[in-house]
Parts: C-alpha cells; structure tokens; sequence
C-alpha cells in the first residue's frame, strides 16, 4: 500500500495549526507543519460568543493553510475545531466564515473526540507505544487528561481548564505581582483537587496496580506550552522535534519555570531563548497547569511529545477532496 498526503487543520482556542503528512497505516511521515496564533478565544469566556474580529482572523488563516496543502498536493484535506468553538453559542458563524474563506466545512469535534485522538496521535512515537503513561494535553479552552497502556485506553476526559481561558479569567499585571502568581497557583490546584482527582485518583491507583513491578507511570505532556518549555530547557532557537521530544523536565525545573517566568515583564519574557513572542502571555497559565498536576499526582518527571490530535485525525481522514481553488481573498 502507497502513502497517501493528507492535511489536516486544527482550529484550537489559542491557534490555528497545520500538518501535512504522508500517511501509510499508521506511519506518519510530516512534509509540512505550521501554527499561526489567532486566539479565537480572545474575549469569549464571559459571553461564550466568538468575537468578529476573532472569526475573521481564524478564518484567514485556515484559508491560507488550505493553499499551503493544495502547494503540497495533499489528496485529503479536514479542518476540525475543539474547545471555544464547541462552548461557543455562535459556532455556525465560525464554520460559515472558514467554509466562505477556504471552501472546507469544518467540524466541531467533541472534547472526548479530542482526547481520544490526543491519546492516539502520542502512540505513533514508538517510544511511547508501549509503556502506560498519563497524557496531559493543554490547550487553549481545556485540558484533556487521558490514561492509557499501549491501545488501551483506561480513562479520558476533557476539563475546561486551558491557558486562553485561564488567562481572562484570573487578570494579572505586567510585571505579574507576586499576589497574582499565588492566586493563579491557588486557583489551578483547587481546581485539580475538586474537579479532577476525585476522577483520576482511582483510574491511577488502578493502573499502577497493574503494572506493579513493570514499567513506571510516565506522565506526558503534548501541546504548545511543553513544547516550549523543552525549547527553552534545550536553548533551542528553532523547532526541532527530535531534540523536544528526547527532552526530560523534572518536577523542581518545571517549578523553577513558573517561579522565573512570572518574575519578568512581558518584554523580558518575549526575549527569552525558546519561547515564541505571542506565547509569551499563554505560557504564564500553562506552566502552572503543569506545576500543579505533577505536584498534585506526585510526578517527578514530563516526558515530551509534538504529536497528538492532528496525527490521529490525518490518518482518520475521510474521503473529502481538497478544493479546485483557495477562496482566500
């Protein structure tokens, strides 16, 4: 059997992000990845309505990212949206204006949907393929927290905790005070006591029990801020997925992200080696989710990963045909 190219369009709360990929079963070969932060969830928690100006950027760039694929002759492409698209009261004017500016319909995908292709996108590493692990993937709008050995999966639920929503929920100042950062730290682990543990706690006692004597819990973290924290750990000026993914971060030095990070103004933080200018806001929340989990669940270590929903999704593509032509005016 011959690989087919396929593209795939995650339109997320945070960004808008590309893969192209050659597929062949359950070989992903990437040819082309891009991200384009468009914050579809700017302004939208208090309302749950997407902002004009938030659609029509989105819009714009799923447009470009379909001619981007048409340039690399992908047979198939599927545009999916997850979490301020599917909370959103407005979603048919999302999905008309990406099917106006692009000529691909898009879909809402649910937040199960989503964490079982998180799950299945991180088991194409063949590092990862056979040792039981917790997958934390963070998003924009949520979190989805998925437990799971191999093509088992033993618990996956999606949580509305993410660093867009975090952001306009808990305002802080530039500089962040040191109030703000307790607040924030206070906040995220009240929320992971009252709304996650009391469901996960029991999936990991049970897990571990049955994997006594073999091979430890790993904890694995997907999305753009473990993608960045490896970055700067690695000093790395570009993306380089062998380096992230081979990156290790323990518990004290993903403390020390968070105790450094909200020490700096926003300036000094878009300087830093590793961390992209427009993350530099986002990855305030993000690092505490992170903090918090381990410290909560009692992780010493986070594994990396630059794979997830779009690797599954690309080879769960079904039979839409890219368009003649691009609509992007």
């Amino acid at each position: 059997m011959s690989a087919t190219r396929r593209a795939v369009i995650d339109v997320g709360t945070n960004s808008v992000k590309l893969l192209v990929a050659d597929v062949q079963g359950c070989d992903i070969q990437p040819v082309c990845e891009e991200s384009k932060q468009t914050r579809l969830g700017q302004g939208f928690y208090e309302t749950h309505r997407l902002q004009p100006e938030a659609i029509a950027n989105t819009a714009k760039a799923v447009a470009v990212f379909v001619a981007q694929a048409q340039a690399h002759q992908a047979r198939q492409i599927r545009v999916v949206a997850t979490s301020a698209a599917r909370d959103a009261v407005n979603a048919a004017e999302l999905i008309a204006a990406i099917e106006r500016a692009s000529g691909v319909r898009p879909e809402i995908i649910s937040g199960e949907q989503e964490a079982d292709w998180a799950f299945q996108g991180v088991t194409t590493d063949p590092a990862l393929a056979h040792i039981p692990f917790l997958l934390l993937d963070v998003g924009g709008g949520s979190t989805e927290f998925i437990l799971g050995h191999g093509e088992q999966k033993h618990f996956r639920q999606s949580f509305r905790l993410g660093t867009v929503r975090l952001l306009e929920t808990i305002p802080h100042s530039n500089p962040p005070a040191r109030e703000e950062f307790a607040e924030t730290r206070r906040w995220v682990r009240e929320f992971i006591a009252d709304k996650i543990r009391p469901v996960l706690a029991v999936a990991l006692e049970r897990e571990t029990l049955l994997q006594s004597g073999q091979v430890p819990m790993a904890l694995v973290g997907s999305g753009g801020t473990t993608t960045i924290l490896a970055r700067m750990e690695a000093g790395l000026e570009t993306y380089d997925r062998a380096v992230i993914e081979a990156t290790r971060i323990s518990r004290e030095r993903v403390k020390w992200h968070a105790e450094n990070l909200w020490s700096l103004p926003l300036g000094q933080r878009e300087a830093i080696i590793g961390l992209p200018r427009k993350r530099a806001d986002v990855i305030l929340m993000g690092v505490v989710i992170f903090e918090a989990v381990m410290e909560e669940f009692g992780f010493h270590e986070l594994r990396v990963t630059t794979r997830g929903l779009r690797f599954a999704a690309v080879m769960d593509t079904p039979g839409t045909s890219a368009p003649k032509e691009s609509l992007l005016q």
